[in-house]
């Protein structure tokens, strides 16, 4: 049986956006490692998943592992899946995991991202930033 994680993998490997928006939850809510509050709402997560297409080069998941685990939103169990991933971003390299929770209908209803080095947080920052004020998804610092 093919889940949404499957579905969602399928849809970054082809860089295919128009896939997300029926995989996400209406209050999906993404937290991101650069900004403390989450990105809240579809319309919002498929902006951002815009530029992270765009800006991600060389993304690749390395790896799956699936069980269960708290969302953060409300503290519930819910089905989730771990996936690595290894990626460039303006020269440097990333490695990170998604942890993805999802909701009693089968669609994501959160995202967390963590990526590693520090440096490479910062580096993603700076051009995911400029890729939401480009799109109007949020104003200019």
């Amino acid at each position: 049986m093919t889940t949404a994680v499957d579905r969602f993998r399928t849809a970054v490997n082809t860089r295919d956006l128009g896939a997300l928006e029926d995989l996400f939850t209406e209050d999906i809510r993404f937290y991101s490692p650069v900004k403390f509050t989450p990105f809240e709402g579809r319309p919002m997560v498929l902006g951002l998943f815009g530029v992270l297409l765009r800006t991600f080069e060389d993304f690749r998941y390395v790896g799956e592992f699936a069980g269960a685990a708290q969302t953060s939103a409300d503290g519930t169990d819910a089905p989730a899946a771990v996936l690595l991933f290894r990626a460039t971003v303006n020269g440097r390299e990333i490695h990170g995991i998604d942890l993805v929770h999802l909701g009693e209908d089968g669609r994501i209803k959160e995202f967390t991202v963590m990526v590693r080095p520090q440096s490479a947080v910062h580096t993603l920052s700076e051009a995911v930033l400029a890729g939401l004020v480009a799109d109007g998804l949020v104003p200019a610092p």
